[in-house]
């Protein structure tokens, strides 16, 4: 398992925003204690029920970590390509 800050656009490392890689390269997004969102090796993606969108700064690098804005997460979510669950 290997653990590391996420970082700024400036390459700085942000405190307590983590992507946690595991020995199958699932890569979880954690803000502070919170699991955000997962993406498994498959392709598949788990936002966690409460957390996904908890405040801005979550939200800000879960789209980092996404890869895309909340409009189109929100999308992925009703068509059901994100799953919701309980990460936590």
């Amino acid at each position: 398992m290997k653990v590391k800050n996420m970082t700024s656009t400036k390459g700085n490392k942000i405190a307590n925003q983590f992507i946690i890689t595991d020995d199958n390269n699932d890569m979880t997004f954690q803000s502070y204690d919170s699991c955000i969102a997962k993406k498994i090796h498959n392709g598949l993606i788990y936002l966690d029920e409460y957390y996904w969108d908890y405040s801005v700064t979550t939200g800000k690098y879960r789209n980092q970590f996404l890869g895309e804005g909340i409009a189109e997460t929100r999308k992925k979510i009703k068509t059901g390509e994100y799953i919701l669950t309980n990460l936590n």
